[in-house]
């Protein structure tokens, strides 16, 4: 069974380092934090629960602790912003193994040093059935400069980064042999992926894009949510999607994962007509996939000018799967 709350948090405490914006972290009923000075704040918060986000038998807790700060690290990306505190509130069953707990913090800490957030407090408590993790990410941004969705204007160009539907194609894999162990450095994307917070950060510092999200829901749900809160519609090209390659030897998904898989944490972004974008920005390689239009209607196209509705069929929580 997990440590008794006192001594869990004091592990945690002991392992967690706090940055220099971090004036006061775990050990007070709540944390002190230190902005720059002409930024805004940026909060943002996700969920990880057994069953729905992971399963034990599939993923290894340091891959649920990585993508479980992933998730909110992709947010704060997606804003074009820094990330500087998280927050962990972990609800854990009673007859779960501290060696799980442990494995879990490990995957979590090594990605927050290597983006440069602090873990600066959290709530711990039991759960009666399942594991619960429940992610805060504190970011900042320069007054004014945060990337939102609603920025997108008919004309823009549509990229994205990186290539799509790794993950959902890896779970389609595990759920078609569940008892088959899949190595997670050949399917990166699904156990541990990249928060593309350096792309995300030069895009705001170009000034390059005019509205952005993270890919986490879909790129079919992702992209109506940029044109719903823009009063867009939007027009992709299918051949240009760039898919995601899992495996070993390496195999090239499904255009149907790249549209509507989710957890790719890929950014999504929109571009004013005329502004050159190299192939790679911070390291990342980025693709235009289609452009902004008038109307509110989502359609895709092949290279033959055949168009049809693109409707959104990613991940929404309560509607049936």
């Amino acid at each position: 069974m997990p440590l008794r709350e006192k001594a869990l948090i004091a592990r945690i405490r002991q392992q967690a380092r706090a940055g220099n914006r971090v004036l006061t972290g775990i050990g007070d009923d709540s944390a002190v934090l230190r902005l720059p000075p002409g930024h805004e704040t940026l909060v943002t918060t996700d969920f990880s629960l057994e069953g729905i986000h992971f399963r034990r038998e599939w993923h290894a807790p340091e891959s649920v602790g990585h993508r479980c700060l992933t998730r909110g690290l992709s947010d704060i990306a997606a804003m074009g912003g820094e990330p500087i505190a998280a927050f962990l509130s972990l609800a854990l069953p009673n007859d779960l193994p501290q060696k799980w707990v442990d494995g879990f913090l490990r995957g979590l800490l090594r990605i927050a040093a290597k983006s440069g957030v602090s873990l600066a407090g959290g709530d711990t408590a039991e759960s009666p059935d399942g594991i619960l993790a429940d992610i805060v990410v504190v970011g900042s941004v320069p007054r004014g400069k945060a990337i939102l969705r609603s920025g997108a204007r008919p004309g823009d160009r549509i990229y994205v980064s990186g290539g799509l539907g790794g993950s959902a194609a890896t779970l389609e894999r595990m759920r078609a042999k569940p008892k088959s162990k899949l190595h997670p450095r050949d399917f990166k994307a699904h156990f541990f992926p990249e928060p593309r917070l350096s792309l995300g950060r030069e895009l705001r510092e170009r000034g390059l894009a005019t509205a952005m999200i993270d890919i986490s829901d879909g790129l079919s749900t992702d992209l109506a949510h940029i044109c719903e809160e823009s009063g867009v519609g939007a027009e992709i090209v299918r051949e240009s999607i760039p898919r995601g390659v899992i495996g070993k030897p390496t195999q090239e998904v499904d255009l149907r994962f790249a549209l509507h898989g989710g957890e790719d944490y890929e950014l999504l972004f929109t571009v004013p007509r005329g502004r050159r974008i190299p192939a790679r920005i911070a390291g990342v390689p980025v693709t235009q996939i289609g452009h902004i239009i008038r109307g509110k209607r989502v359609f895709m196209t092949n290279k033959s000018g055949e168009a049809q509705g693109l409707v959104p069929k990613g991940w929404q929580h309560f509607a049936r799967q």
